[in-house]
């Protein structure tokens, strides 16, 4: 695959008339022109020196940037110094004093504003015939046809579940002939970049071809770190509340006296903190803290790394123009950076999962006992690592008739539908090959498994 196949990234006369001429006089693009304009044993097969290459990635091709945090200024900045000029940028946090050590678009006055904006502000101003387009939102706020006409996203997120989900995204765009073969052409490429202090990684991924985010889920440990400036403006989760409480209100409060550190043994420390996250979590509609969680979370922040940001997003900026050029192979298809001893990396290609529950488009076969009730399918699909759902809806067809085995998102139906936790599957009208669709928060493509059933042999 190249991107080609999908935009003709390369320009033929049907696109010469939205290429405008490069200067070229001022000498700013001439180490960029020689990448694109010579020809390499290490470039693509379709790779065709030539002058317009330059002038379509600056006048035509459309780059997505998920993220303006630490990774996504890097990567604003990467990006337009590189040549490319039409850049959209979505974020939904606001900025805090915690992030000018490291988000360098960023200055005092910009607190409480928006990072996307900002961000757009500072790229458009300071790189002359660059245009950024902010979006102050979340990525589930935009529709498909959003994302359908970037030629790639390249991502700067700082949490699973948000590349889980544009991830399924990126599948559900994808389009398939009457032969069950892919259409490349509906194919936009990812590029995601992710740290945590002093390690990191990047990844291309190929959606429909090459290993997705959900295939490689065992490469993710279970999440006990949170970036300061999600847990200080939009906290998203039960931890991020109890970070907020232990990190922002306890110095400033000092409930136990000046001085007192927190001692995640002792219970009056963890009830205060439990307290004050409860209400941060009443803030913004976040259920689901207790004591236990508070005890687990406490002291569990990884500081974020200037330097790694600026390493893995010039990896990723790099990926993103070989894609877009074919002046080089893409990455096959994963990295890690590790610079807390040395500097180490290494690269190496992850393998497509033909059971994947995102990327796969056969249904996902189950096995379970014949006495498993809805509860133990809901359990599953939230804890195993294949899955790691949050809270997944079950609806299937029994009788010809759709109907909604369980539903937790919307209240009137969740209160409708949850005495069926307890049931038993067979009880509900699953029968040995039945198929459930599940829809669920980490991805916008539902998922369609297979209950198949063992029986006591008496």
């Amino acid at each position: 695959f190249t991107v080609h196949a999908r935009h003709t990234l390369l320009p033929h006369p049907s696109l010469k008339s939205q290429v405008m001429d490069v200067d070229t006089s001022s000498g700013r693009w001439e180490n960029i022109q020689k990448l694109l304009t010579r020809g390499s044993p290490l470039a693509h097969p379709d790779f065709e020196p030539s002058d317009e290459t330059l002038q379509f990635m600056r006048d035509v091709c459309k780059v997505l940037v998920i993220g303006a945090g630490g990774l996504g200024c890097e990567l604003l900045k990467d990006l337009a110094l590189m040549g490319f000029t039409k850049l959209d940028c979505i974020d939904m946090d606001t900025i805090d004093l915690s992030n000018l050590n490291r988000q360098f678009l960023f200055r005092p006055k910009d607190i409480g504003r928006p990072k996307a904006d900002v961000a757009a502000e500072f790229i458009n101003q300071r790189i002359s015939g660059v245009q950024v387009t902010p979006h102050y939102a979340k990525i589930q706020d935009f529709p498909p046809d959003f994302y359908k006409q970037f030629h790639i996203i390249v991502c700067g997120l700082d949490s699973v579940s948000a590349r889980r989900w544009i991830n399924g995204m990126a599948l559900s765009l994808l389009q398939y002939n009457d032969d069950g073969e892919l259409d490349q052409s509906t194919i936009v490429p990812l590029v995601d970049g992710g740290t945590e202090g002093f390690k990191g990684h990047a990844r291309v991924i190929l959606p429909g071809l090459t290993a997705c985010m959900d295939c490689t889920m065992d490469l993710y440990p279970p999440q006990v770190n949170f970036p300061l400036c999600t847990i200080a403006s939009k906290p998203r989760l039960p931890e991020h509340c109890i970070e907020y409480a232990r990190i922002l209100l306890w110095p400033k409060e000092k409930p136990f006296g000046d001085g007192e550190l927190i001692d995640g043994d002792n219970p009056d420390h963890i009830m205060w903190i439990l307290d004050k996250a409860k209400a941060r979590a009443d803030e913004f509609g976040i259920q689901g803290i207790t004591y236990r969680l508070t005890q687990g979370v406490v002291k569990n922040i990884i500081p974020a790394v200037a330097s790694t940001n600026a390493v893995i997003a010039s990896v990723c900026a790099t990926e993103v123009f070989k894609i877009a050029t074919s002046c080089s192979r893409p990455m096959q298809n994963y990295m890690v950076f590790n610079d807390v001893e040395g500097i180490y990396t290494f690269t190496f290609e992850y393998e497509k999962k033909e059971d994947c529950p995102a990327c796969s488009t056969r249904p996902i076969p189950l096995t379970f006992h014949e006495d498993t009730t809805l509860q133990d399918l809901f359990d599953y699909l939230c804890e195993n690592e294949q899955f790691k759902m949050k809270a997944p809806s079950l609806t299937t067809v029994v009788n010809d008739k759709n109907k909604t085995l369980y539903m937790p998102t919307v209240p009137m139906i969740e209160q409708a539908t949850k005495p069926n936790l307890k049931k038993k599957l067979m009880d509900l009208g699953v029968v040995d090959g039945h198929e459930i669709t599940v829809a669920d928060q980490t991805t916008p493509k539902p998922i369609l498994i297979t209950i198949k059933f063992t029986f006591n042999m008496e």
